[in-house]
């Protein structure tokens, strides 16, 4: 049963002289009395003190060595009483990626909480995303129009560069015949190069078929096959159809979008995995505004057409942005003669 007291015995903080008191827990409690009665020795000195000072030992001991040592309060003894917090409205760190809940740590276990307890929805449909077993993706290829041609793709290689020798290697000693690489299908007794400065997506041809009653036994090889190969992931391509994608994760029946395991660095701002895309976990983008930088674009640079700090000094014919500014001009106006003149001497000649 919770404590429903906080016990307090042997206050002597500054000027408490031997203070016992009993303070009702999840209540709100003011503490009143003359000026210098002790009333911020009881609540901050010694009541805030312990519970900050219980908190920071249950800190990991690598945020301990940030936050210094605290000494425990002139007191005998406090019972009932939870770890304490004390934020500042105004905090000295100006660190974007530093937040009330990661300066505490309590960002941490919210983002184990999520990743445990989270069930994650399709962003398209809405519906929610569970593990597929090998029976349902069978069931979902039988339901395509009878006769439809598709092909099993195992995914091998998604967004790497290389040219991936050895990946087509083992899949020609593995008995498979066809690959795709970036869209467009190969056979594998073929040489098949490949440039290394690019990113490249193969794909193992696992089977061909033809959906049609009596297929399903082969159909459940080949899909164990393919998601072996996979790492769990698969894709059908239907012939005059949409591409199917099917994971043993997580993924859409619907939609056939598929999306990681959720895990703790899923909803970290400072984690690649977890961080917003467009801002990269900051919370805001810095951008140019067009408007703002040029109010009336019927100017040229030469009459302060850029109201941009820095670039007022253009218009002064002594500066040295408007030397470099001149310079770029006369360059650019002599290349620009040059190509005319090519055109020119190209059109006389036809």
């Amino acid at each position: 049963m919770p404590k429903q007291y906080i016990k307090i015995r042997g206050a002597n903080e500054h000027n408490l002289k031997n203070i016992n008191l009993d303070i009702p827990r999840n209540e709100l409690v003011v503490l009143t009395g003359l000026s210098g009665s002790g009333k911020s020795s009881l609540a901050f000195d010694t009541i805030y003190a312990e519970g900050q000072r219980r908190y920071m030992e249950s800190l990991s001991s690598y945020a301990r060595q940030f936050l210094g040592q605290m000494e425990k309060p002139d007191v005998e003894s406090i019972e009932g009483l939870s770890p304490a917090i004390s934020i500042d409205q105004k905090s000295t760190n100006r660190n974007p990626r530093s937040t009330v809940g990661t300066v505490t740590e309590i960002y941490d276990y919210m983002r184990l909480l999520y990743a445990r307890i989270g069930i994650p929805h399709c962003p398209k449909c809405g519906k929610e995303i569970k593990k597929q077993t090998i029976d349902q993706m069978v069931d979902q290829i039988m339901e395509l129009p009878e006769r439809s041609k598709i092909q099993l793709l195992a995914p091998v290689v998604r967004g790497r560069k290389g040219e991936h020798v050895k990946v087509l290697d083992q899949a020609k000693k593995s008995g498979f015949v066809r690959v795709r690489i970036d869209g467009n299908q190969y056979e594998l007794s073929e040489e098949i190069h490949l440039d290394k400065n690019i990113k490249h997506n193969i794909e193992i041809v696992v089977d061909r078929l033809i959906v049609r009653s009596g297929i399903e036994k082969r159909l459940t090889d080949s899909i164990e096959t393919a998601m072996s190969l996979g790492n769990g992931l698969m894709m059908v391509d239907v012939t005059d159809g949409e591409m199917l994608n099917f994971s043993q994760n997580f993924a859409c029946p619907d939609c056939g979008i598929s999306i990681d395991e959720v895990e703790p660095r899923s909803f970290s701002f400072n984690n690649p995995f977890g961080a917003c895309p467009d801002c990269f976990g900051l919370g805001y983008k810095m951008e140019f505004d067009e408007d703002l930088m040029i109010p009336d674009k019927s100017l040229s640079i030469n009459e302060g057409a850029i109201t941009v700090l820095g670039w007022q000094s253009c218009t002064d014919k002594g500066s040295f942005s408007r030397a470099i500014l001149d310079a770029l001009a006369k360059e650019y106006h002599l290349a620009w003669i040059h190509l005319l003149n090519s055109i020119r001497r190209r059109s006389r000649m036809f």
